[in-house]
C-alpha cells in the first residue's frame, strides 16, 4: 500500500483519522499548505486533485508562478568525517562527489 499519491507533478499524502473517521492529507516538498480530505479514497483523491486545481488557478490569478516541489537540489548536514570519506569514494569510482552521492541515493530507493 503506497501513502501518497500524485498528481500535475505534486506528491500528496494519504492519511487516516480513526477518531473522525476520514482520510486527509496535504502536499508535500512546498512552502504552501495546500490541504485536503475525504471519507473514502475516491473522495479523496477527488479532493486532492480539486486542491491542486484551485491551488494552480490561485496562482494564475496573482500572476506568480506556483511553487514546484523536488526541483532536484538539496543540502544535507553530515559530519566532516562522512563528508571526506564521500569524497573519497567518489574520487576512487572517478566521478564527481555529486555523481556518487546521486548514484548511491538512486540506487537505495529503486
Amino acid at each position: 500500500m503506497k501513502n501518497t499519491m500524485e498528481y500535475k507533478g505534486y506528491v500528496g499524502s494519504v492519511e487516516f483519522s480513526e477518531e473522525d473517521g476520514i482520510f486527509f492529507g496535504k502536499v508535500m516538498g512546498i512552502r504552501s499548505l495546500i490541504s485536503y480530505e475525504g471519507t473514502d479514497a475516491r473522495s479523496l483523491v477527488e479532493d486532492f486533485h480539486g486542491a491542486v486545481d484551485d491551488y494552480l488557478q490561485l496562482c494564475e490569478g496573482q500572476g506568480k508562478a506556483p511553487e514546484k516541489a523536488y526541483k532536484g537540489s538539496f543540502n544535507i548536514r553530515i559530519a566532516p568525517e562522512t563528508h571526506k570519506q564521500l569524497v573519497i569514494h567518489a574520487t576512487a569510482c572517478q566521478m564527481s562527489l555529486n555523481e556518487y552521492v546521486r548514484e548511491t541515493l538512486e540506487k537505495a530507493v529503486m
